[in-house]
């Protein structure tokens, strides 16, 4: 059975929109009391540096992952099968999980437990690269779904991307437990990559 992409691109975008948007609810007014003077009510929301770090940290690679995924389904035909819907259930899934490893993140960044909440900070987008390259393999494999403007060379950098994208999260997982600030400079760097993706995807859509 085939389904419409554009109802799989219009539910895609909500819940991407919802993950982007709860990310804001970490960010927490300080509890004070009715004596709480001006500095000591700056001091707390410096106190809050954590919280805007996984804020804007994970913003802007939901924004990424939006854009890979919104370029991506370009590729796509006008209909998709049910291997396909699976596979972007499973992008969906990790990107509704995203806000869950940045909670983490901002309450424990600044404790001795840093190493840990990194780490498992990188290791979600490890999963998040296997989402993202199912998706692929869902649309590219034997060209299945793709539109027949793209081209095979277009089809095999994006392969390297996404067979590379894993790798380097698990890299930045490790070193994460060795360091916080090194294993998540590393998960940062990716964003390049993928930055540079949706570059290369677009050159791809049809006119």
């Amino acid at each position: 059975m085939e389904k419409d992409t554009g109802r799989v691109e219009a539910f895609s975008d909500g819940v991407f929109a919802i993950a982007i948007t709860l990310l804001i609810l970490e960010v927490r007014v300080p509890e004070t009391g009715h004596g709480t003077t001006n500095p000591e009510l700056f001091g707390m929301l410096l106190d809050l540096w954590p919280s805007y770090f996984a804020l804007l940290f994970s913003f802007f690679v939901i924004l990424v992952m939006w854009m890979n995924h919104h370029e991506f389904l370009r590729w796509v035909r006008t209909a998709a099968d049910y291997r396909f819907l699976f596979a972007n259930g499973f992008v969906l899934l990790m990107v509704t999980f995203v806000p869950f490893p940045t909670t983490v993140i901002a309450r424990y960044l600044s404790t001795a437990a840093a190493s840990a909440a990194a780490a498992f900070y990188c290791g979600t987008f490890f999963f998040v690269s296997l989402a993202y390259g199912a998706l692929f393999r869902s649309v590219t494999r034997k060209r299945r779904l793709l539109h027949d403007h793209v081209s095979e060379e277009a089809v095999a950098r994006v392969r390297r991307a996404y067979n590379i994208g894993p790798i380097v999260y698990a890299i930045s997982t490790a070193l994460a437990l060795w360091n916080a600030v090194v294993g998540l400079l590393v998960c940062a760097s990716l964003w390049v990559l993928w930055t540079r993706l949706c570059y290369d995807v677009r050159r791809e859509r049809a006119v």
